[in-house]
């Protein structure tokens, strides 16, 4: 038997294809330095682990479909306190930012409707628009500019009677890119233009570098059509306890949206319990790490423009940067470099950046996507390796 059409169209994650060859290494004794994941190593806030290990819970039962009225209430506090007024009824809690994701394509289109999305873009997107039966219509940005918002034209060139939403990560995974709120009005414009949803991806907007990255919840005249999919993965370290949000101002969508919340019954209750507390954190808990990330960032724009026919901009926001490599195929490479290469007993785990992009047989086949989630150390003996290896093998394939 066969899998469905759907089952057997579904992308590979270009972030995880490469583990059985880093497992392989790691089974040969070199030492694998993730930069193609989004996992920090920042210690998750012990705020956080305290509530869990420290709850009086007597039975894990479920909870309310859309989230812990409790927690709920505090996240739209914390919203608010962000001069991003909130209720408790406009936020359901989900499972992940991913599941956030999934719901606003299941509660806001229809089989056959598209939705436009500047690319590069995160790669689940194709996963998530391919289960709920929509067509994501690309729009390309380049690394010329540091991935900039393509012109607004090529967005309307795009717009048809199948046109239903716009689709921004801001900032940017994979770019680190943050939109300007010049952009972010000229998107504006056309989604009341076109009647369409504006779909907004918030999942780094407490890691801007440059100034702040505006929410599309502040955007003033479409308060009914703005779904912002938030998650506290990234912003407490907290990968693991796979907890999101599902925010819109249109009772209409929540209500939708609360219907397939309730047929997956609840979201994680220890997850719940661990995101409710990290909201008592201080209001200044954000500033050292921002400040970790882009000396983090600094260093490794630095390193990699040190290295001869390397090319990257530094981004403005998240923990990303995509770099131009002076070869034909980054996937082989990546591949490559954790199958036989090895410098110091050591190697590298990159993400191809063709993966981010909706034709990944043509698109970002010479770009790589690193992940500046390790600390100064590890980035400077994993940058060692890089350059080592990509001088072996540009010998090989040259």
């Amino acid at each position: 038997m066969l899998p469905s059409k759907r089952g057997a169209a579904l992308p590979a994650s270009p972030i995880r294809k490469l583990v059985p060859f880093a497992e392989q290494a790691k089974a040969k004794g070199i030492k694998v330095y993730h930069l193609n994941i989004g996992q920090p190593d920042i210690k998750t806030p012990q705020i956080m682990l305290e509530a869990v290990k420290h709850n009086h819970l007597q039975i894990l039962e479920y909870t309310h479909s859309a989230g812990n009225a409790s927690y709920r209430k505090k996240l739209a506090a914390f919203y608010t306190q962000q001069n991003i007024p909130l209720t408790q009824e406009e936020i359901i809690i989900t499972t992940g930012g991913s599941e956030a994701i999934i719901f606003a394509f299941m509660a806001c289109l229809d089989i056959g409707d598209e939705v436009i999305v500047p690319e590069p873009f995160y790669a689940n997107y194709n996963s998530f628009a391919l289960l709920a039966g929509v067509t994501i219509i690309p729009v390309t940005s380049v690394i010329e500019n540091g991935f900039a918002l393509p012109p607004i034209e090529k967005f309307e060139e795009k717009i048809n009677a199948k046109t239903k939403a716009i689709v921004l990560c801001n900032p940017n995974n994979p770019t680190g890119y943050v939109y300007t709120p010049q952009e972010l009005s000229s998107i504006k414009n056309l989604v009341l233009k076109y009647n369409l949803f504006l779909f907004s991806d918030e999942a780094y907007r407490e890691f801007c570098y440059e100034g702040k990255a505006k929410s599309c919840l502040e955007l003033e005249g479409i308060e009914d059509r703005v779904v912002v999919m938030d998650t506290i993965s990234k912003r407490y370290s907290a990968c693991g306890v796979r907890i999101g949000a599902f925010i819109s101002r249109n009772k209409a969508v929540v209500q939708a949206a609360l219907k397939i919340a309730q047929a997956r019954l609840s979201p994680p209750g220890y997850g719940q319990i661990a995101g409710e507390a990290a909201l008592d954190l201080p209001d200044n808990f954000f500033d050292d790490i921002k400040n970790e990330y882009q000396l983090r960032r600094d260093f490794l724009v630095k390193r990699l423009l040190s290295i001869p026919d390397v090319f990257c901009t530094a981004p403005a926001g998240a923990f990303y940067i995509i770099a131009k490599l002076p070869l034909k195929d980054a996937d082989h490479f990546c591949q490559w470099m954790l199958e036989h290469f090895e410098y110091q007993k050591s190697t590298v785990m990159l993400a191809p950046a063709s993966g981010f992009y909706s034709n990944p047989a043509t698109q970002g086949k010479n770009e790589v996507r690193l992940a500046y989630v390790l600390n100064r150390n590890d980035l400077e003996m994993a940058m060692h390796c890089f350059e080592k290896g990509l001088e072996a093998y540009k010998l090989i394939v040259h």
